[in-house]
């Protein structure tokens, strides 16, 4: 994990599926835990979605609450 990959999860949305458009940090806990049991898609989305379900099953979504509004660097 990358510090730059918490605020991808406060900004990207995802990209398909019955979520699509919705920020991945506000993805349900069922929906990511179902990808944790059929397998995360390949590259960084699958990575990013394994990140907020390992974030989100230990129960630290708070944790990413400051960085819903940073500003982002260029």
């Amino acid at each position: 994990m990358q510090v730059e990959d918490l605020q991808r999860l406060v900004t990207i949305t995802m990209p398909y599926g019955k979520y699509k458009g919705r920020i991945l940090a506000d993805l349900p806990g069922n929906y990511l835990n179902w990808f944790a049991r059929e397998g995360f898609p390949p590259g960084e989305i699958g990575r990013l979605l394994a990140l907020i379900q390992e974030i989100d099953h230990n129960g630290l979504k708070h944790l990413l609450e400051p960085l819903r509004n940073k500003p982002t660097s260029s």
